[in-house]
């Protein structure tokens, strides 16, 4: 090993433990705002749809009959997650801080995730700022410390599959992540293509063992559910559109601009599908074009599933975080910034369900802030091609040589 080359590794070892340090600190003090908060009606939900697993399994949970419960519309891991949790409740452990424990921990490995993904591609210093930002972003502190669904899960288990395609060269790990993110929360479904593509251009062989990889777990995880009730898991699952409240994007876009019920019904009905296709098609594009670049890519197939999401839900807005903040720092300030105080203004004076006027357009704000980063999501992914991975140019790629991109020497 070259003395720069060592140097550098230094440099990124001190790079991963102040990122770590500043997440593990984020950690903690989600963990007490979770202990200390009741959380909003979800967190009472998620304890309800448990106790009725307990009763039925959670296989048939998804034909079980639940009177004054919204529909149970998540995916079959989830339901094993909410089994172990009251498992664990019946240990002592108030239910509804373990039931936000797990978007706390995805925000912990989302913050090292992005710092690993950025520092391939950016400066170092950049990377550390990347991780940090993830971790103080006002956008998840609420949505993962205080509401606690499983998105924030769902969203990082899709990054780190498209890292461990991309740049681990891990395509049996990618496919095995991969499964897990949409059995958490369907909403990374339109990842997957995306990570199929970006294996293929990889090679026959990558793409066989990452098909192969996702297939057994799909197979383990899905399976049980499919052959048990599967009308049950289709209408609540895989054909789910989410509320019916008008509060973001195209469909508050659509009414402020007056287009009737009718029109907006057919936007979260059939048009609903057509934004899947096209989220799909956003990532597919620079995944074919620079497999080399998966996790960009998926980051921009996820951001885009906000953008023209014809459902609306404050936890939402944490799905393109890490993403942005994976395609450059001031993306993710810019977004995280306005998001954020949207998020934390909702949550603090009535429920989140409701959003004035004022908040919508602030909503509007942090809408443009999205369309922004994306944009410059394929800016990153077509820039001028960078060395491959361990190859000597990336540490030049890093980091001027003999320079301490911390700051530490």
């Amino acid at each position: 090993m070259s003395e720069q080359t060592f140097g550098m590794s230094r440099y990124v070892r001190h790079g991963r433990l102040i990122v770590g340090s500043v997440a593990a600190v984020g950690f903690l003090a989600k963990m007490v705002f979770a202990a200390r908060t009741r959380g909003p009606a979800d967190v009472f939900f998620f304890w309800a749809f448990a106790q009725h697993i307990e009763k039925v399994g959670p296989v048939r949970i998804y034909a079980h009959p639940m009177p004054r419960l919204p529909v149970y519309n998540h995916p079959p891991l989830a339901g094993w997650i909410l089994l172990g949790l009251d498992r664990i409740a019946r240990l002592g452990i108030e239910f509804g801080t373990l039931i936000r424990t797990p978007a706390c921990l995805a925000d912990f490995a989302a913050a090292l995730l992005v710092f690993e993904i950025v520092r391939r591609r950016r400066s170092l210093r950049t990377a550390v700022a990347c991780g940090i930002g993830v971790t103080l972003s006002p956008v998840l502190i609420p949505t993962s410390g205080y509401h606690g669904n499983t998105d924030s899960v769902a969203v990082t288990l899709a990054l780190a599959a498209a890292w461990l395609l991309a740049d681990r060269r891990a395509p049996v790990a990618a496919g095995v992540v991969a499964a897990l993110s949409i059995s958490v929360k369907f909403v990374p479904v339109v990842a997957l293509p995306v990570l199929a593509v970006a294996a293929w251009r990889g090679g026959r062989r990558e793409f066989a063992r990452f098909s192969a990889a996702l297939g057994a777990v799909l197979l383990v995880v899905w399976g049980p559910v499919l052959a048990t009730v599967p009308g049950a898991l289709r209408a609540n699952v895989l054909e789910y559109k989410g509320g019916n409240f008008r509060l973001w994007g195209i469909v508050k876009f659509a009414e402020w601009l007056g287009f009737s019920n009718e029109s907006i019904a057919v936007l979260r009905g059939p048009g609903h599908f057509v934004v899947v296709l096209v989220c799909v098609a956003a990532g597919v594009w620079p995944a074919w074009r620079r497999p080399d670049r998966a996790p960009l890519a998926v980051a921009i197939s996820l951001s885009v599933l906000l953008l023209l999401s014809t459902a609306s839900g404050v936890q939402y807005l944490a799905w393109p975080v890490a993403a942005l903040f994976a395609i450059g720092l001031w993306e993710g300030l810019a977004y995280s910034a306005l998001a954020g105080v949207l998020a934390s203004w909702v949550y603090t004076i009535q429920k989140p369900t409701r959003w004035t006027y004022d908040q919508q357009v602030l909503g509007a704000v942090a809408w443009t802030a999205l369309l922004v980063g994306i944009a410059s999501g394929y800016a990153a992914v077509f820039r001028a091609r960078e060395p491959e991975p361990g190859a000597p140019g990336e540490v030049a790629a890093t980091a001027p040589a003999g320079a301490a991109p911390l700051g530490v020497r």
